[in-house]
């Protein structure tokens, strides 16, 4: 094997875990970070059997439980407090791992501590933004703010921004807007019914409400609000940035939920923040010999399928799959682009649907979640 390492551009959740898979099989690793510090920062997310099995096959499943929730059920209600119907998660689902409902940041966390311990205390390097890249037949040459690196490959997994991506494909490859303006906090305030319930409360005009626990006493919340026909997204569109949490909670004024107060939802977020329903057309390849990409970098999706998170841990795994069994990016890129075209497609067909449909939402939740865990 060579001395060389792959050398992955980003420390998300996606980057992380790609190191932490490499590294079970034998690759060296470095992941280069443009942050100073890493802080667990954002909202929560969740993480579908299939990803589940993943982190618990690296030794994590316990750590992760211990974090998150796990969600049993799904409900679906109108904004009068009508129960539409509900659908089991998880192992009550009849999957072979459970869903798990975790806050970002503490997530990226836990990978964080576990590349550390595993691979060194090195093995992430901050403040270190890829600032150049160079293939040659037999090694990558990565510049960063910090210095210089030679990679036998590497990897962007620099999220749905990501710069690597737009130097592999330099051509029109526009962020692609639904419509949606989503709004999102995390509150501390009891879980509501039995603290393992995940809702989706549907209201008038297109506006959406998705809630649910993610452990440490917080209950995660996205309102999504329609506000336009998809098409390309704005210049002066929003990214991460503060909103007034009484503007948002007026959009559920007279909604009425024996079991949630939205208001309080909102207003007991420590922020509330703004950003764009986005995704990319997906890509007929993603690199080259010896780069390739992994995550939003790879392949931006809706977040209606509760699947990003979930489909980069995806990503990691194939990755270490295949170079360890000799097929390289070719094999990984020929395994995963089918695959994320897919939930893309689905999750533009979720998002456009009726989730009156049970039929539908339940035949999409099945088709982006193997009913044993399994990535295979």
């Amino acid at each position: 094997m060579s001395a060389k390492p792959i050398v992955i551009a980003g420390a998300g959740i996606g980057g992380l875990t790609a190191a932490l898979t490499l590294h079970a099989n034998g690759f060296p690793v470095i992941v280069l970070e443009g942050a100073r510090e890493l802080r667990a920062l954002g909202v929560g997310i969740n993480l579908l059997p299939h990803a589940v099995r993943e982190l618990t096959e690296l030794g994590l499943g316990e750590a992760v439980r211990a974090i998150a929730a796990t969600p049993a059920v799904i409900d679906f209600y109108t904004a009068d407090g009508s129960l539409l119907f509900r659908e089991p998660r998880g192992i009550e689902g009849g999957y072979g791992y459970p869903q798990c409902s975790v806050h970002r940041g503490r997530l990226q966390m836990l990978l964080l501590e576990a590349v550390r311990s595993r691979l060194g205390s090195d093995a992430v390097r901050t403040d270190s933004a890829v600032t150049d890249f160079e293939e040659t037949d037999r090694q990558v040459r990565v510049a960063t703010r910090a210095g210089e690196f030679t990679a036998e490959l590497f990897v962007g997994a620099d999220g749905v921004h990501s710069m690597v991506r737009r130097r592999l494909h330099p051509g029109p490859d526009p962020l692609i807007w639904s419509g949606v303006r989503m709004f999102r906090g995390a509150s501390h305030i009891r879980p509501f019914l039995d603290g393992r319930t995940m809702a989706i409360v549907k209201g008038p005009g297109g506006l959406e409400l998705v809630t649910y626990p993610i452990g440490s006493g917080l209950v995660n919340w996205v309102l999504q609000v329609a506000e336009a026909e998809p098409g390309p997204l704005p210049g002066d569109a929003n990214w991460n940035a503060p909103v007034d949490p009484t503007a948002v909670a007026a959009h559920m004024s007279d909604w009425r939920l024996d079991w949630l107060d939205p208001a309080e939802l909102v207003a007991r977020s420590a922020a509330v923040f703004e950003y764009p329903m986005v995704d990319r057309e997906p890509l007929s390849r993603w690199g080259t010999r010896r780069i390739t990409l992994l995550g939003d970098a790879a392949h931006p999706m809706y977040p209606v399928g509760a699947n990003g998170g979930s489909q980069a841990i995806l990503d990691a795994r194939a990755l270490a799959d295949e170079l360890a069994a000799g097929r390289g990016v070719a094999g990984y890129e020929a395994r995963r682009i089918p695959e994320t075209t897919a939930v893309v497609h689905a999750n533009r067909e979720m998002h456009a649907g009726d989730p009156r449909d049970l039929a539908q939402v339940t035949a999409d939740y099945r088709r982006n979640t193997r009913a044993d865990g399994s990535s295979r």
